[in-house]
This record gives C-alpha cells, structure tokens and sequence, in this order.
C-alpha cells in the first residue's frame, strides 16, 4: 500500500479455562543470545508460523520499490527483472512523486508488516480469537500511542503517521466516531487494505481454513466492506490452508476457491485456470493481469485509478489476492519465484509480495525464505522478523487448547440433549 505509554482497553474476560488441563502452553521465545548449544529444533507449527511471518515481511521489503511500477518500468529502471533488495525507485525518495516521503526499498518493509505486527501484538494481549471489537479496544490504541521505528520514514514514529488513508480510517471511524466496530468498514475505500495483514489470523487458525475465514471477516468489519473484506476472509483462510500437513500450492488455491464469494471467487477462478500452464513467472506477467483485468476496479493505470475505482460491488475483486495465488500456483509453492513473481508483476506489488510470501513461506517453512534477503531486511528495517513469529505459534496453541475445550463442552452438551430427545421418545411423551 501507498501513501502519504500503549493505551489497549482492558481484556473481555473468558470465562473458560485456557486449556483441558487448566495451564497454558508454554510460550516460545528460541533461545537466549550467546545460549550454549544448537537451537532446538522447531516444531512445524513454529517454523511455519516464522515462514509465514518472515516470508510476507521479506516479500513486502522487495516489492516496495516497485509498486505502481508496470512490468516495462521496472526493467527499464534495473536493467532487467528484480532479483533481490533493490534501491528506491527515485534516488531522491525525499522530494519525488507520488511516494514522498517514503525511504521505498533498501530492505525498508512498508506498513503492510508495520499492519501485521501490530495484529500479532494483539493477539498476543487478548491471547484468543479476534473480532471487530478487538480493533477497537487494542489495534487502535497501537496505531496511535506507541512510537516504533518506521523505516520507510527513518525515524521513530506513531504507525498511524505512515499507514495509508484506508488504515487510517479505522482511527477516525473508531477512536474519534465511535462507530460500531462491526459497521466502521462500511464506507472506506474499497481495497486490500485488510487483506495486507491477516497473516495473522491464518496463523492462529492453522490447519482450519473456515475458522480462518470467519474470523477475519469478522476483524476486518472494523476496516472494510464489500470485496475488500472478502478478500481478508479468503486470504487468511489460504494461510491457515498452506498449515495443512498434505498443503500445495494446488490445495491452497483450491481451499481459497471453496469459500470465496461473489467477484472475489469468479477472479480467482480466471487467475487460477491462466496460471495453469505456466511454470514462469515471466510468461505469466501479462496473461495473469489480463485475466484479474476485468474484476479490477483501478483500471490500467495504477497511479491514476478510474472512477469507479475502490466501490463496493460484488461482481469485482482486488487485484492483490488473485495474483498472489496466481504467482503461488505458476512457481508450485517455490518462495524465491514466487515473490520474485509478484515483485515484478509492479502495480500494488508490496501488497502482492506480502500475501504471496506469506503463503510460500507458511508451505514451506522459514528455511525457504532465503537467509540473504531476511537477514537484510531485519538489519535495514531494525526489526527482529522471528520474534513475532514465535511469539504467535505460542497464542496459536492456547487458542487450540481453548477451542478444544469449547468444542468439548459443546459436545457433552449436545449429547446431553440428544440422550434426552431419546429418553423422551421411549416414554412416548
């Protein structure tokens, strides 16, 4: 996305257990700074989470510079496709336009991981499921009362002062409106805004791609409507798809097929069956936008949308998700092509990059996202990239072991009305 001491509200009581055994699951943090001995081995719950996480961070990084950008421009400003961390896009990012003032590229991550991290930090206070209200009550508070260093802008900073207008919209909707949160996205614009940062919610439903896509329908409310919460809800349901012990890249795109609405489903379905034959990403730039084109309310221009550009419908889709698959399917799950993919497909790239990244990375594990683009993109942006990670897949299992519980109790309870539908029916009343 493109633009120009915390205050969280209290926790809502639950008033379950956190788990069977009543004690929560250890948290895993990795091991102490100069710690004798190897690190212990991940389970793939923890490495899959640091892929997912690391790899939407990384392919953020690596699409920044280009967005807006079309195929042609970006060879014409590098010489050739981008392969790597490359610099910003104008040399003087100070002045130039229309991405002032933003330090794009360099290894800068953009608001899309400022946006994830700050939904992991939420999971991490409420430490169960999210809902529009938790936006609200922690998400909000984040954005606008805690300075954290913003790469992009080179300094330290409220995130509400980088993020983009449609994220800053769940501020003046929620924190100065009041608005339901369950109605605050009704009115914005109409993009991948929420879709940008649901990594998360994938995470914590891992392996249960429905629970997945409710939930983020749910949290997105606070911040979009229409297709653009779609697509939150679909994407977040890819993640917690790519967790499956059997997950392709084919499955992941089929889950996101079985539960897509509308445009959102019909522009998956034409990037899909495009992406097919295609085992390079070169050969799919252009068919892949000619296929999303049609459900795309920007129109070719990406720097000057049309006029009915970012509206609600619901015969019309983001061009983000779709791509993002699209890439995920022409490199079968492979992280390097993939990003690479979506970092020169241009137009909203970082967004794409991230989405992508993330699924590549949630396939395959944080041994797929190569160690010279994470471990530059943590130095330029002054981020430890596997901390959030680990600190997730440890909400991740508390939140299992609670559902395991409520899912419990709603079974003895159902066969506890089931045994007296029977008792019932043999006394004949």
């Amino acid at each position: 996305m493109t633009d120009a001491a915390t205050t969280a509200g209290p926790v809502r009581p639950d008033p379950e257990p956190p788990d069977p055994e009543g004690s929560r699951a250890p948290r895993v943090t990795g091991p102490e700074p100069g710690a004798d001995g190897p690190p212990p081995a991940l389970s793939p719950l923890e490495d899959r989470a640091a892929g997912a996480l690391v790899g939407a961070a990384v392919g953020d990084a690596l699409g920044g510079p280009a967005e807006g950008l079309t195929p042609e421009q970006i060879v014409a400003r590098h010489g050739g496709r981008i392969e790597g961390i490359v610099g910003p896009f104008h040399t003087d990012w100070r002045t130039a336009r229309p991405l002032a003032p933003y330090h794009k590229g360099d290894g800068h991550i953009t608001d899309d991981t400022l946006m994830t991290h700050a939904l992991v930090r939420v999971y991490e206070t409420v430490r169960d499921h999210l809902d529009a209200y938790a936006v609200a009550d922690h998400l909000v508070p984040d954005l606008i009362g805690t300075p954290r260093w913003i790469p992009e802008l080179e300094a330290e900073a409220l995130p509400l002062q980088r993020i983009f207008l449609a994220e800053k919209w769940i501020v003046a909707r929620l924190h100065y409106g009041h608005a339901d949160p369950r109605e605050a996205g009704v009115g914005n614009i109409v993009n991948s805004g929420a879709a940008m940062y649901m990594t998360p919610v994938g995470i914590v439903n891992a392996g249960n791609p429905d629970r997945a896509y409710a939930e983020a329908l749910d949290i997105s409310a606070a911040h979009q409507s229409s297709y653009g919460r779609e697509a939150a809800g679909v994407f977040a349901a890819a993640v917690a798809a790519a967790f499956l012990p059997d997950a392709t890249a084919a499955t992941v795109a089929g889950h996101a097929l079985r539960l897509a609405k509308d445009g959102t489903r019909a522009a998956i379905e034409a990037v899909c069956d495009v992406a097919a034959p295609h085992t390079d990403y070169e050969s799919a730039l252009v068919p892949l936008r000619a296929a999303v084109a049609p459900y795309d309310t920007v129109g070719p221009d990406h720097r000057e949308p049309s006029l009915g550009a970012r509206r609600p419908s619901r015969v019309h889709a983001v061009e983000e998700l779709p791509i993002a698959l699209g890439m995920l399917l022409v490199a079968d799950g492979d992280y390097r092509a993939t990003v690479l993919g979506a970092v020169n497909y241009g137009r909203d790239c970082a967004a794409i990059a991230t989405m992508a990244g993330a699924l590549a990375g949630a396939l395959n594990g944080a041994a797929a996202v190569p160690a010279e683009w994470s471990t530059e993109v943590a130095r330029a942006s002054r981020l430890d990239l596997h901390a959030p990670a680990a600190a997730l897949a440890a909400v991740a299992r508390e939140v299992f072991a609670r559902d395991r519980t409520r899912h419990l109790r709603h079974a003895q309870s159902f066969g506890a009305l089931l045994t007296g539908t029977l008792m019932t029916e043999a006394s004949g009343r």
